[in-house]
Parts: C-alpha cells; sequence; structure tokens
C-alpha cells in the first residue's frame, strides 16, 4: 500500500501537532501550505477537499480526513510500527481512544466556553462537562505518568502536548507544574522540535 500522505497546513494552527506527529511516525508526506491571513482556506479548490476550510487536513490516496482525533488516529495506524498507536484489543486501546476523542468532544469546546466567558450551562445541557471539570480531569491523568497512557507515549500525547503549549501561551489553560512538565517533555522529543523547525522557517520565507 502506498502510504504518502499529503498534510494541508498553515503556520501558527492546530496543523502543527499533525506536522510534528508526522515527522514521529517518520511518514512520507508533503506538505501544500495554506496562508490564513490572506484567506487560502477559503478558496473553491481547498473548499472542494475540506468545505470547513480548516487545517489539519490529510489526504491519503483520495481519501480525505479531517478533525484532529481522526486525523492522528488515522496516521498513527498507517504508520503502526512507530508504535503510537495501542492495538484493538489491548489494554490501552481504550484509554487511547477515550484521550483521542476527549480533546476534541470535551477540551475545545470548554476553552471557547472559557475564551467567549459563557456563563457554566445546566450540566444536562452541556455534554462536555464545563472548563473546571475537563481540566481537573487532565490534571489528574497527567498525574499518573509521564505520559496520558503511563508510560507509553501514544499519537495523543502528541496531538496533547502541541495543543497544551499553545493554549497555556494564550492564558487559556492555567500554567501548572504539572501541565508545564507535559509540554516540555513533549516539546523536547526531535520530532517535535523538527516540526516547529519547519515552521519557523516557513513564517520567516512568507513574512
Amino acid at each position: 500500500m502506498n502510504r504518502h500522505v499529503t498534510l494541508y497546513y498553515a503556520p501558527q494552527s492546530r496543523a502543527l501537532g499533525a506536522l510534528a506527529l508526522l515527522e514521529e511516525l517518520g511518514a512520507d508526506y508533503d506538505l501544500r501550505v495554506l496562508n490564513l491571513k490572506t484567506g487560502e482556506q477559503r478558496r473553491p479548490d481547498f473548499l472542494a477537499i475540506n468545505p470547513l476550510g480548516k487545517v489539519p487536513t490529510v489526504v491519503h490516496e483520495g481519501v480525505v480526513i479531517t478533525e484532529q482525533p481522526a486525523v492522528y488516529q488515522y496516521l498513527a495506524e498507517l504508520y503502526p510500527e512507530a508504535g503510537l498507536s495501542p492495538a484493538p484489543g489491548t489494554a490501552l486501546r481504550g484509554p487511547y481512544l477515550r484521550w483521542l476523542a476527549f480533546y476534541g468532544s470535551s477540551f475545545e469546546p470548554a476553552l471557547l466556553d472559557k475564551a467567549l466567558q459563557h456563563p457554566p450551562a445546566s450540566p444536562v445541557m452541556v455534554p462536555y462537562g464545563d472548563y473546571d471539570s475537563t481540566i481537573k480531569v487532565l490534571t489528574e491523568q497527567l498525574e499518573k505518568g509521564p505520559y496520558l497512557l503511563g508510560e507509553t507515549i501514544s499519537a495523543a500525547d502528541i496531538l496533547w502536548g502541541v495543543a497544551l503549549a499553545w493554549t497555556v501561551a494564550f492564558k487559556m489553560v492555567p500554567d501548572t507544574p504539572r501541565i508545564r512538565a507535559y509540554i516540555e517533555r513533549i516539546d523536547a522529543r526531535p520530532a517535535v522540535q523538527r516540526a516547529r523547525a519547519k515552521e519557523a522557517a516557513l513564517i520567516a520565507n512568507h513574512s
């Protein structure tokens, strides 16, 4: 099977984590760089691929994958030899899928509530809980080990580590010692550093 993928990417966006994951996987990929400042994500050719005009978007053999948890799961399973995706039926598979899903279904909606200063809604009306409980659940999980799955790193850690770096930088998430240590642990990985270097070069070339 041809495992070459195309990542539609924009500097200073959520797509950085997907780029870091591709580096971590040792994947065969190419970048299609979009300039969000000039609205390239709204061009008809990209909207034909992802009608929401969002990155990261991945294309593999004509198949389009959007939504961050799906992107990370798909890529990690495409390169199983990297060991970043627990196999179905193993003890870590459920927790792995949980933390991928928790990011998109609970964490980001709670962040939006926080950023927009929405008052707490009735618990029965909010499927993802609330900001404080979401951060509490995350922090308690990080206390259990160096990674979300304990001693085992997974694609979920690349997603969360890169995301927490920017959410803490924008003061959307508290900069606690536990969260800071986790960010630094993920940021120290050579693959993440390579992704950040590629992003810095792209920014410099388009400034």
